[in-house]
């Protein structure tokens, strides 16, 4: 009789489940058999395969899911956002200061009265933190100017540009693979966008160099705050823990740009940043927007991260249009042009395409 016993066993992050290399590493056997042990060898490295595959296809899964509770949750922060600016005339780099602050002291209640470990950071991740704050704030500064110099639809588009750049950027900094049914849900995301946000409309590109830099740089940003996401897991960082020091460097580089802002103008260094005074809605909707949405939606993507590549968690993002959309409709009663339904639709083909390519792969590679 065939006997064989583990040499290794070991359990792995399901935030570094990727190579079939490393699932094959996790189980090492010796056998001890005369009559030779290489079928049985291979049999046991098949199962340990499938068994890897179907671990993976329903991480994917998983991911998919977290990643579109991620991107139903921040689709209520424009709506928000949109109401603070127009009924309080509050900045937006201000608003975004006060928001990510506010994250940070949420996050950091919560740590402390249910979960303390989660302050616990490993030596050596200052720098990486520096990085994740930076680009997170220059996101947000950028989708700003982006708003200003080219208005919401235009901004918006060039904004979801970046699934392209995120593609781009995490094939040469991460190694993931750009197929064509990532192009192509590339492709029909972006013309989703354009559709819904109503940049269909060629009046609303009556743009300067300048907004278009903005627009583009906006992408950019967000795509560069992908790959520091997935960065974060794929080194096994509590995403709650990435999202609480992150947010903390942001907020740090979001009170410097909106300081520098301010003395440009020749505005004083903290003007607006008691603009609501004393009204007490106002706050509430802020506290509301950070504690909820901002917190769900951005500490659930950077879970999603985990368990999906990243052009494909941005690609999800995309959808945050539509959802936006149909809160607008439900609780404004606010229309949906027939062009902004077909754009919706189509933004829901190119994740539906993205599901549809990783099963046939999955199917493909147990055959």
């Amino acid at each position: 009789m065939i006997q064989w016993r583990p040499l290794e066993e070991r359990r792995t992050s399901p935030h570094r489940l990727g190579a079939q290399d490393e699932a094959l590493s996790r189980l090492k056997l010796e056998f001890e058999s005369p009559w030779g042990h290489w079928p049985k060898a291979l049999l046991l490295q098949g199962f340990v395969v499938e068994e890897h595959l179907r671990t993976q296809s329903s991480n994917l899964s998983r991911g998919y899911l977290i990643g579109l509770g991620a991107t139903i949750s921040l689709s209520f922060t424009g709506i928000l956002i949109s109401h603070l600016s127009r009924a309080y005339q509050l900045p937006s780099l201000v608003l975004a200061s006060w928001r990510d602050g506010i994250v940070v002291l949420g996050l950091a209640a919560v740590f402390a009265m249910f979960s303390p470990r989660r302050f616990r950071l490993q030596q050596g991740l200052g720098g990486f933190f520096v990085l994740y704050g930076l680009s997170l704030a220059l996101f947000n500064t950028m989708w700003t100017f982006s708003v200003e110099y080219n208005g919401a639809a235009v901004a918006t588009v060039l904004a979801f540009s970046s699934p392209a750049m995120t593609a781009i950027l995490a094939h040469f900094l991460l190694g993931e693979d750009i197929s064509g049914i990532k192009l192509a849900s590339i492709a029909l995301s972006l013309m989703g966008t354009v559709l819904v946000s109503g940049a269909a409309d060629p009046a609303a590109w009556t743009v300067n160099a300048a907004g278009i830099t903005f627009g583009l740089l906006t992408g950019f940003f967000f795509a560069c705050y992908n790959m520091v996401g997935k960065t974060s897991a794929n080194r096994s960082i509590d995403p709650w823990t990435t999202m609480l020091y992150g947010f903390s460097s942001a907020v740090i580089f979001l009170l410097a740009f909106t300081v520098a802002s301010n003395l440009i103008g020749g505005r004083g260094p903290l003007t607006d940043f008691l603009r609501l005074g004393n009204s007490m809605n106002g706050w509430l909707l802020l506290v509301l927007l950070s504690l909820g949405p901002t917190i769900g939606g951005y500490g659930l993507y950077l879970v999603s991260l985990g368990s999906l590549p990243a052009t494909v968690a941005n690609l999800i993002g995309a959808l945050e249009p539509v959802f936006t959309a149909a809160w607008a409709y439900l609780l404004f009663s606010e229309q949906m042009s027939p062009v902004q339904l077909l754009g919706s639709i189509i933004l829901l083909a190119s994740v539906v395409l993205l599901r549809a390519g990783d099963r046939r792969k999955a199917a493909l590679t147990s055959a």
